[in-house]
């Protein structure tokens, strides 16, 4: 999916910080109700802080599929620091935005840590292919490829699924894309979206992962967690049900 940057307008969301809106496509990069809110409910609380509750490893490796603006990845680098949890974060974006645009977003403002304005810089700026650490306890790997594209050297605990809605970018929410992202899950990984589409979730479910639609962010009902069992508890799926598009 190609568009000009120059396109490109800052919105502010209904909790004052920014998106992006794309005219071409009619869509935003995060939800209008709230950016900052929506990556903190979908990947900070529904996501990592899942996983450190229910299985309290010595690291946790993520894969995002979709760097955009860089929001979860802030997001991120500030629970490592808070709660001195090591995370190794690789994220893919095909269409990297410029720094000076990127600038221009109120994120750092937003979150109002010390450090998030160094953190949010290094983000954009660290070179791409290169593993960064930013703090103690918080790497990145940006890679300038798509999903299709990427060959992942360990396994990872937790996706973050954060491509633009499916009817979009439906290549990227195709059952063979996200057979890959199973392939490079660890047993018992999971992976979170904002996305509560039905076919989404029974694809997931054909693909031996246990869903869950959980309480959306504000502006949305639901979204989807998904947690991939054991390959000798894949007879427990049962088929997802026809529940309605969302």
């Amino acid at each position: 999916m190609f568009f000009s940057q120059e396109d490109l307008q800052i919105r502010e969301t209904k909790d004052g910080s920014h998106s992006l809106w794309i005219p071409k496509l009619q869509e935003s990069y995060h939800s209008l109700h709230g950016a900052v809110t929506e990556s903190q409910h979908v990947f900070i609380e529904q996501g990592i802080h899942y996983l450190h509750d229910t299985d309290d490893g010595a690291e946790i490796r993520i894969l995002e599929v979709g760097f955009g603006t860089g929001l979860n990845a802030l997001l991120t680098c500030l629970f490592s620091q808070e709660r001195k949890i090591r995370i190794k974060y690789t994220t893919l974006e095909p269409n990297p935005l410029s720094w000076g645009l990127a600038s221009k977003l109120n994120y750092p403002d937003s979150l109002a840590h010390p450090q998030s304005h160094f953190w949010y810089k290094e983000l954009h700026i660290i070179e791409w292919g290169q593993i960064e650490w930013l703090n103690p306890y918080f790497s990145i790997l940006k890679c300038n490829e798509t999903i299709q594209e990427h060959s992942a050297h360990e396994p990872y605990h937790i996706c973050f699924f954060d491509a633009f809605a499916p009817g979009k970018q439906p290549d990227i929410w195709e059952i063979k894309v996200l057979e890959m992202v199973k392939h490079m899950l660890e047993d018992r990984g999971i992976l979170v979206s904002y996305c509560a589409q039905g076919k989404f979730k029974r694809d997931l479910k054909t693909l031996g992962f246990t869903v869950e639609s959980l309480a959306g962010p504000p502006g949305k009902k639901e979204m989807t967690r998904a947690l991939l069992e054991p390959s000798d508890h894949l007879s427990l799926n049962g088929p997802e049900p026809d529940d309605p598009e969302l």
